[in-house]
């Protein structure tokens, strides 16, 4: 009832503390000060633009940034549009309390008093502000964005002058913008910035500068032809050398513009199979003071292991023994990239004799059943049964110490893909003709009582 509007705001509290020393203030003071959403002198600075503009799209588009709490609706706890008052005194969004009514409600979900009266009427002075505050906020990002893209482009016109620590330096600002704004990167991708930063890199490219540029095209969306200049071999040579020699941002940095290129079918066998690129990867993952790198490690390991080709060199680096020891400590994400590595080195014999080898394969693997995920079982299962195949009587023996006969047990009780626990019957009939204790023996016939 329009009887209330005049005292709705009166017990509303703002924290004011940007425009107002820190003190907290009553709604209808903010409106009079102009503290809140701009507002001076009784009217709206963005009156004349917010008719412009759309309250929804605005709402949208600004959904990242803290709204203040008094324009919440207290149902939907999101921004109010088209803001109505109770009798109460309490204001919502239209939808929300209409919605609430219709569902029988005969109260006012804050407080919960019952209603004596269920007009609602429009908050008008509630959503001149709501309109202000988000037409301000709105308008000031939509500068700095132009701000951000104006600079964007400024940089690259000025990487074509520059030369020597000037042009690092100038690298470094647009790898900065780049990095922080979506407005940058589209604007670099728009005016020609990918083929001009990937000019940076050559033969003769220093450290200082390639890193800058690698950073710069590792946040870009490159297209097929970026990719295809970028896969020169000088340039992945480049790479290679600074993911040996540079700092860890700049090994992650190299690591990951690498796996973009391996999307594509054509990055030939000679540059993957590189032991230099091989090394500086085992190096990155094994580096425990940065752990950082190690989910970008694992990542572009697993891309060079998808070719069957590359896989001996991969075992002759030694990559099983420290990718092995690993496991108990990587999480979900970095474990299935390192067991999908170790199933597929299991794929070639010196990949089987690798695993067989290292004395922590067999239990370590053997914790992972059952424990993660199905993936990391599937893999877990693959690598299992081809370290026993190589040597059934002595692998087995030290599986079933290591407890694989309740782990197989689990999986063939439980909801698992078929194919799973078929495997897992398989390598459980290996282990039985192989070992021989009692134990087993009666686990086995458990396992035989269920299928």
């Amino acid at each position: 009832m329009p009887m209330f509007e005049a005292n709705i705001y009166r017990n509303v509290k703002l924290d004011a503390s940007a425009g107002a020393g820190g003190q907290v203030l009553d709604l209808e003071t903010a409106i009079k000060d102009g503290i809140l959403g701009g507002v001076t002198g009784g009217g709206l600075v963005c009156a004349g633009v917010a008719e412009k503009l759309d309250l929804k799209k605005m709402v949208e588009e600004l959904e990242s940034i803290e709204v203040p709490p008094v324009f919440i609706c207290p149902i939907s706890l999101d921004p109010m549009q088209d803001p109505v008052t109770l009798c109460t005194g309490q204001t919502y969004e239209r939808y929300n309390i209409l919605k609430w009514f219709s569902l029988g409600h005969c109260t006012c979900p804050t407080t919960m008093q019952e209603l004596w009266d269920d007009t609602v009427t429009p908050n008008r002075t509630m959503q001149q502000l709501i309109y202000s505050w988000f037409s301000q906020k709105f308008l000031a990002t939509k500068k700095r964005s132009e701000d951000v893209q104006g600079r964007a482009i400024e940089l690259l016109d000025n990487l074509k002058k520059v030369k020597g620590q000037a042009k690092v330096q100038t690298l470094k600002e647009l790898r900065q913008v780049v990095a922080a704004h979506s407005t940058a990167r589209k604007a670099v991708l728009d005016n020609g910035g990918t083929a001009l930063v990937t000019s940076f890199l050559g033969p003769f490219t220093t450290h200082a500068v390639g890193s800058e540029a690698v950073g710069i095209l590792v946040n870009l969306d490159l297209d097929f032809a970026t990719k295809s200049n970028l896969r020169q071999p000088a340039r992945i040579s480049l790479m290679v050398d600074m993911l040996n020699e540079g700092s860890i941002e700049t090994k992650i940095n190299c690591t990951r513009l690498m796996e973009m290129l391996m999307e594509g079918n054509d990055f030939g066998h000679e540059n993957m199979s590189s032991l230099r690129l091989l090394v500086g990867l085992l190096r990155l993952v094994k580096d425990k003071k940065h752990p950082n790198g190690l989910l970008a490690g694992l990542g572009l390991l697993k891309s060079i292991c998808s070719h069957e080709s590359v896989r001996g060199s991969v075992v002759s680096i030694g990559t099983v023994p420290p990718l092995v020891e690993l496991l108990p400590s990587l999480n979900n994400e970095c474990l299935e990239l390192a067991l999908y590595i170790l199933d597929v080195i299991s794929s070639i014999p010196e990949g089987r004799l690798a695993l067989k080898v290292c004395a922590s394969t067999i239990p370590n693997v053997v914790k992972l059943l059952m424990r993660v995920s199905e993936t990391c079982t599937r893999l877990a299962l693959s690598i299992l049964w081809a370290v026993c195949m190589l040597a059934p009587e002595e692998c087995t023996a030290l599986a079933v110490e290591a407890g694989l006969a309740a782990k197989l047990l689990l999986v063939i009780q439980s909801g698992c893909n078929p194919v799973l626990k078929q495997q897992s019957v398989e390598l459980l009939k290996l282990c039985s003709l192989n070992y021989t204790s009692t134990i087993f023996i009666s686990e086995c016939k458990l396992t035989r009582t269920i299928q």
